[in-house]
């Protein structure tokens, strides 16, 4: 063979491999954006579930419609913030990758990446809302909710995973920050917003009686939670893989630190066993288990890349053993109505996972900045906690004011199905099961 020839086969063979590692990214995150859908799906599930049969669609349908509304909002605003934010408040060159007319913003053969990381973190943003989502239904309006769920989705999560969960982000390297799972950026800024939120919202209608005490509100379907909890459980393998960098030969974390799928294999699944069997310990109940599963991948999330398996178990049993207690305080200590808990899965979870991470993985090297050190992951948590409770308070503040936030006592009582949808779930739950019955076909 003649050297020439040679030449050109090993210059052909190497454009080759090249071309495959990219498509193999591109494939990658497009199953990853895919799985992640699926915690959309659960989350349908799980908030009807949760709601008395008179609000099951509305509690639904608020999350298609914010889900609709994010994806042109994301890519109008969100990815350029992504881009345009990692030091702060100072706007970085790379930001022109972001803005919505460019040439990366759209078909472009010369790039494979932008487009499919857009899509993923545009799923991450929707997943970010969608947290909020549980906690304020059955009184919350479907307008309100979608305004608010577009800030939150669309604009403040995102300015937090520039600065934290960015290889350029400050909180990482004048901090040290390592949240490789988005426990801060996702979780803790999401379970705040809604905190400030619910403040402004209220109770539902009967929550408290005069004296303080609590009366519980049970969702209509408890088997239709629990599925749709397994479909968020599914969704986050997704989603986890989503924080992975593939390079095509080899993974590394978001702030370019090595891992590996087995890795975050290992302990995502320790993480779930570990939060669910924590919270049945403590509560024994179905509902709380399965939302156990969520504080077990909260609780690890930060240190998913570092940690020894038993050690993720035994975080996110704590994480099980406690979360659930502190969801309780909030309910009969400071009569904060959170429907589902998600401050305390998402908000409180996620806090312990960024300061477990200040533990358990002190010292680990990050490649831009100081090393991993509880201080330096308390001082993320801080910012990551007001970064989401201060525009989750105000906007709700102002939504409250104008009269938009919350539906009229009258339609609360009769169910926001009637009034913000409007369509009756199950119309045929009060016709009789058969000529002369006194009983429905839903008993």
């Amino acid at each position: 063979m003649e050297l020439n020839e040679l030449v050109t086969k090993i210059e052909t063979l190497e454009k080759a491999l090249a071309m495959a590692k990219t498509v193999n990214a591109e494939v990658f995150y497009w199953w990853c954006t895919a799985l992640m859908v699926a915690i959309h799906a659960g989350f349908l599930a799980y908030e009807m579930g949760a709601s008395r049969a008179k609000n099951a669609l509305a509690s639904g349908i608020k999350n298609l419609i914010a889900f609709a509304f994010l994806v042109p909002a994301f890519f109008f605003v969100g990815w350029w913030i992504y881009l345009a934010f990692p030091t702060g408040l100072t706007i970085s060159d790379a930001a022109s990758a972001g803005v919505p007319w460019g040439d990366k913003m759209g078909p472009n053969l010369a790039d494979n990446a932008n487009g499919i990381f857009w899509a993923a973190f545009t799923l991450f943003a929707a997943t970010t809302a969608s947290i909020m989502s549980g906690a304020v239904i059955e009184r919350i309006r479907i307008s309100a909710f979608t305004i608010l769920a577009l800030v939150l989705g669309a604009a403040v999560w995102i300015l937090g995973a520039s600065w934290g969960w960015h290889p350029e982000g400050w909180l990482t390297t004048a901090w040290g920050l390592h949240d490789v799972g988005a426990a801060g950026c996702v979780h803790m800024i999401a379970g705040f917003f809604t905190l400030g939120v619910l403040i402004n919202l209220g109770p539902r209608l009967g929550r408290f009686n005069a004296d303080g005490s609590v009366n519980t509100i049970c969702g209509h379907n408890m088997p239709m939670s629990l599925i749709g909890l397994m479909l968020i459980v599914m969704g986050f393998f997704g989603f986890l893989g989503g924080c992975i960098i593939y390079t095509g030969d080899a993974w590394t974390t978001i702030y370019n630190t090595p891992t590996t799928l087995s890795a975050f294999a290992f302990n995502t699944l320790m993480g779930i066993a570990g939060g669910m069997i924590g919270c049945y310990v403590v509560t024994r109940d179905p509902f709380w288990m399965m939302s156990g599963a969520l504080v077990g991948v909260i609780s690890s999330a930060s240190g998913l890349d570092v940690y020894y398996p038993g050690l993720a178990f035994l975080i996110s049993f704590a994480g099980g053993c406690v979360i659930p207690k502190l969801n309780d305080l909030l309910v009969t200590r400071f009569k904060i109505d959170d429907a589902v808990g998600a401050v305390a899965v998402h908000g409180f979870g996620g806090a312990w996972g960024l300061l477990a991470a200040g533990i358990f993985a002190a010292g680990y090297p990050n490649m831009a900045g100081p090393e991993v050190s509880f201080l330096g992951q308390l001082k993320s948590a801080i910012v990551f906690g007001l970064l989401g409770f201060v525009p989750g308070y105000v906007l709700s503040y102002l939504l409250r004011r104008v009269g938009l936030l919350r539906a009229n006592p009258a339609a609360e009582a009769a169910g926001l199905d009637l009034t913000e949808v409007p369509v009756k779930a199950y119309p045929e739950a009060g016709l009789p099961a058969f000529a002369g019955a006194s009983i429905s076909p839903a008993q």
